[in-house]
């Protein structure tokens, strides 16, 4: 096999245009008019590459997959699986306002370039160069979901109902800012605790009430000192409410924490100590409640082969490819943990996920595209 290169074998100007197209189309999670209109598109592409294709309705918005048949000789091995997601952080009317579309000096900026509309572009283009060049592969089931910025919490049965059987799985993720992707995640849990306390007036019958305020507060600072014992564990209060009038005692009062953690073992440990937590005070009430939870994908035990084919490829399209860990979360924790080779961060190389500055460097578009071509053409 030729070794490919990406300014020879790619159509950068095409790939740019296909991405705006998809940046034009916000997408914010649970937009599912938007969101399902991007997934027309994108289903019409891998149509058009030979995939056989089956949308999955969820309130959410749809999720697409596409199963493409291996090359010859190929058909009956084990498929590799690509995830994707088609949802943005990004609000409505932020390609007009806070980041617009620029491209400027090698990058491209605007909502979902790098998180991770680049990432779709990247895996539709090296699917039409292993068309195009004839490489040979394996079967490819492709996985797009509507609401993997908000924990996936609708997709998940899906991934795993596809993880059976895979021989890999890569992920179109962001990589790490030097281009490494990345072979390892922390695992990530969305929990809300809510405090139902006892109405009062706070002047003339103050001993009558239980401020769910209050207790709230306590069991912020009891999960502060938990996270504490484990010095491994990322915890962030992220969101906090409760109240209505200055003039009375709290009835009901809640918070949404974000918890990361490195090992499995250690998640469970903290998990089981929020799901007991038990109230300070007389009269209120403490129930905790996972939103999300995305399990850890461990450090690299049969990944390690995959590494190395990840290597290969990268010799083969004359790039560096490298990998190590990461702190953030997405679907590949899924197929990580349940035992599945995997690999994230195949998208475009930039900076900015979820901040204003979103933006990739443009060359890395053709570039990301032919290194993915020759790792699925040598899994």
């Amino acid at each position: 096999m030729d070794t490919l290169d990406a300014q020879r074998d790619v159509d950068a100007a095409r790939m740019r245009d296909r991405l705006k197209c998809y940046v034009d189309l916000e997408t914010p999670s649970g937009h599912t008019d938007t969101l399902d209109a991007l997934l027309d598109l994108i289903q019409d592409r891998y149509a058009g590459l030979g995939a056989a294709v089956e949308r999955h309705a969820r309130d959410t918005g749809a999720h697409l997959v596409a199963r493409f048949p291996g090359s010859d000789g190929g058909h009956d091995r084990e498929p590799v699986l690509c995830l994707g997601h088609h949802d943005t952080v990004w609000p409505t009317g932020t390609l007009t306002g806070a980041v617009p579309w620029v491209e400027q000096d090698g990058f491209i900026r605007g909502p979902g370039v790098y998180d991770m509309k680049g990432g779709l572009v990247v895996l539709e283009t090296a699917l039409e160069l292993l068309a195009e060049r004839g490489l040979p592969h394996r079967p490819i089931t492709a996985i797009v979901v509507a609401d993997e910025e908000v924990g996936s919490a609708s997709a998940r049965d899906l991934v795993a109902e596809h993880c059976a059987g895979a021989v890999a799985a890569l992920g179109f993720e962001p990589p790490h800012p030097d281009g490494a992707v990345k072979t390892a995640r922390w695992g990530s849990t969305r929990v809300r605790i809510d405090v139902t306390g006892r109405e009062a007036h706070a002047a003339l019958a103050p001993e009558d009430g239980t401020s769910a305020i209050e207790e709230l507060v306590d069991q912020v600072l009891a999960v502060r000192r938990l996270a504490e014992q484990h010095p491994d564990v990322l915890c962030n209060v992220g969101t906090i409410g409760g109240g209505g009038r200055t003039n009375v005692v709290a009835g009901r009062a809640w918070c949404e924490i974000g918890l990361r953690f490195t090992d499995t073992g250690t998640e469970r440990a903290v998990l089981a100590a929020l799901d007991g937590l038990t109230a300070h005070r007389s009269g209120a009430e403490v129930t905790t409640e996972v939103l999300t939870s995305r399990p850890v994908w461990p450090e690299p035990g049969a990944d390690r082969a995959l590494t190395g084919v990840l290597a290969e490829a990268g010799e083969h399209a004359g790039q560096r490819a490298t990998g190590r860990p990461a702190s953030g979360a997405a679907d590949t924790n899924l197929t990580g943990s349940l035992g599945v080779p995997s690999l994230d961060g195949l998208g475009p190389v930039g900076r900015g996920a979820h901040a204003p500055d979103e933006r990739i460097v443009a060359a890395s578009l053709p570039e990301r595209a032919v290194l993915t071509a020759a790792l699925l053409s040598r899994l």
